[in-house]
């Protein structure tokens, strides 16, 4: 039996042709690496939660559909994430932030990365606004993150992610943060 604390690697985008997958993939084999958490990817493509369709609110905890409980039961289980997050229009993606609002008390006292992956930018706008949502849900935004720019640059001929060692290095800062603030956090947890 597993005793690590269990970590959520997220994955934010939902779109056809989406190097989300890809990326997040390849942190799940850095935290693997790291032995410091149990790892379970979510891809929320699978879990196809519709535009937020609950009648009360979500700090509520009552459910009406199923959809949203088998969402809840997914959350409950873990102790930290990480959003794998594309940059849309200077902010995130529907999807993310979607998913985030279905739920509340799960997401309560959890700390919480971001790898994020864009332009220029290295979808550090969709991570600026993501912080404010998750800081609404009462969760601890680290603050090392994953910031891949021009993130094309960093994919093979076959599509696999090779990260150059910058990024390599920044993954592994996040997981040690998220170790720290986890242990923390556990007392706020109960």
């Amino acid at each position: 039996m597993d005793l690590r604390p269990v970590l959520q690697v997220v994955i934010g985008s939902t779109r056809p042709g989406r190097a989300g997958a890809e990326i997040a993939r390849w942190f799940v084999q850095v935290a693997q690496s790291h032995r410091t958490f149990s790892i379970e990817l979510v891809d929320l493509l699978d879990v196809a939660l519709p535009l937020l369709d609950e009648p009360n609110h979500p700090a509520s905890g009552l459910y009406s559909h199923e959809h949203t409980r088998r969402w809840s039961a997914i959350v409950s289980r873990a102790d930290a994430y990480v959003f794998v997050l594309p940059e849309y229009n200077h902010s995130m993606n529907a999807a993310t932030k979607n998913a985030l609002d279905y739920l509340h008390r799960e997401w309560r006292h959890k700390a919480v990365g971001f790898v994020s992956y864009g332009g220029v930018a290295a979808g550090t706008r969709a991570v600026q606004v993501a912080r404010g949502v998750v800081t609404s849900l009462s969760m601890v935004p680290v603050y090392e993150g994953v910031n891949i720019p021009f993130f094309r640059q960093f994919l093979d001929h076959d599509g696999v992610f090779v990260p150059d060692e910058r990024i390599q290095a920044t993954a592994n800062s996040l997981l040690d943060s998220l170790a720290h603030w986890d242990t923390g956090l556990r007392v706020l947890r109960g």
